[in-house]
């Protein structure tokens, strides 16, 4: 489970984790969108269309994903 995620500690975009790990971005979109510690900016709703959430994902909440993966 996630432990407290430190305010210095680096925080990865969805693009520069699908960069590294060879993944689109839209699948590391829907594997961090629930994941407690990720920080999410925006509104998933707007009036006229579909709202966007910008995604910020602790270097830690990455590594437990990853872990998980793994095995």
């Amino acid at each position: 489970m996630a432990e407290q995620v430190s305010v210095m500690e680096k925080h990865y975009t969805p693009k520069e984790l699908a960069d590294m790990w060879g993944f689109s971005e839209n699948t590391i979109r829907r594997l961090f969108q629930d994941r407690p510690g990720v920080l999410k900016m925006g509104t998933s709703f707007r009036k006229g269309g579909r709202g966007y959430v910008s995604l910020r994902i602790p270097a830690s909440v990455a590594g437990e994903v990853h872990q998980e993966m793994s095995r």
